[in-house]
């Protein structure tokens, strides 16, 4: 039977609209299926071609991840880029298998610049699962990556200088100290008047060694791959927020915060105010959503919202894929975009999620 004309245009306007969504891609497709944070094309397809020649779920991850980190992906990815307040370059990364349940990761890590390959090692050579600072780069060298390096660029460099000579330290992540509206030393307000506070929290440049959040300041990529059989891993490179402050740990390590796997439900990845969105954990929330009977789409919002009901200012944003590679996203602060690429798609396909 023919469809009415007023019908056949209603369907041709929704068919049109279908990539620019808060709508879940409803088919299920074939395996394996790669999908990402924003359109980092070059990584989704390294781990295309892993997984389609038939690599684990796992290595598959590592080979997209690390070529994010080679690309140095919007600057905010790998070495070279999101200095500190002293100027240096730190990695955070993490792997899950979601079939074992396993997880690697490092978080502060110096010198050596294949972030998720160290935190594979954790996974696979230690019965811990997160390795931070120093230790974790001695770790990673001792285990056979490259290093140590500094792992600043001239770019990032010349970044943190003239936020330092220029801007005067503003903006930053610090509160309720002063000063307030130059560089340090920082101190907490009601120390001002003691006489032994010279030299402390100095912050003085050292480059060998949510107002703040935005889009090419504080980009993870996380990685989600389900193999040919049907098995899932996710994992996650990020070089930090750009001036934070030395030693800080974002949620790109964080299993269920950045990302998570369970190989019986789906995954989730994660970007965004990491120091927000580690305190409500939101992919381990929307697997196990996805786990009590929730699509995909409505397991994004829902996590998304727990979060801006109490940070209503709050930046980030996830993409949520189910077993059978539903996928959705739901974001907050900005518009966001993830990539996908599966047997039925010629190249790379990116979606648009609105806020």
């Amino acid at each position: 039977m023919a469809f009415p004309f007023r019908d056949l245009i209603i369907l041709s306007l929704f068919l049109s609209f279908s990539k620019v969504y808060g709508n879940e891609s409803q088919n299920s497709v074939q395996f394996p299926l790669v999908i990402s944070t924003w359109p980092f094309l070059d990584a989704v397809r390294a781990a295309w071609n892993a997984v389609d020649s038939g690599l684990s779920a796992v290595d598959s991850v590592i080979e997209g991840c690390s070529t994010c980190e080679v690309l140095r992906c919007d600057g905010t990815v790998g070495p070279g880029g999101s200095p500190d307040e002293n100027g240096e370059t730190t990695l955070d990364a993490m792997i899950m298998d979601g079939t074992t349940m396993e997880v690697g990761a490092v978080g502060s890590m110096r010198y050596v610049k294949d972030g998720i390959k160290a935190a594979k090692l954790v996974m696979q050579h230690t019965r811990h699962t997160f390795l931070v600072g120093d230790q974790a780069s001695a770790f990673a060298i001792c285990m056979g990556l490259p290093g140590p390096t500094d792992l600043s660029s001239p770019e990032s460099k010349q970044k943190w200088i003239k936020w330092k000579e220029e801007e005067h330290c503003q903006p930053n992540f610090r509160k309720d100290v002063i000063p307030v509206k130059t560089c340090g030393p920082y101190h907490l307000k009601n120390l001002l008047s003691h006489s032994n506070l010279e030299g402390t929290c100095l912050g003085e440049p050292r480059l060998s060694g949510s107002s703040h959040i935005g889009l090419h300041n504080h980009n993870t990529i996380s990685m989600a791959v389900i193999d040919e059989t049907g098995q899932i891993a996710v994992g996650t490179s990020t070089n930090g927020a750009t001036f934070k402050i030395p030693g800080r740990v974002g949620d790109g390590p964080i299993a269920g915060s950045s990302a998570y796997a369970d190989s019986e439900i789906g995954a989730c990845g994660a970007t965004g105010d990491g120091d927000i969105m580690m305190r409500f954990l939101p992919c381990y929330q929307v697997v196990e959503s996805m786990r009590l009977g929730m699509e995909p789409r409505v397991a994004a919002k829902d996590a998304i919202s727990r979060i801006t009901r109490k940070f209503p200012e709050f930046v980030g944003a996830i993409f949520a894929v189910n077993k059978s590679g539903v996928h959705a996203g739901a974001c907050h602060g900005w518009t966001f975009q993830y990539s996908v690429k599966n047997p039925t798609t010629k190249d790379v396909e990116v979606f648009t999620v609105l806020p």
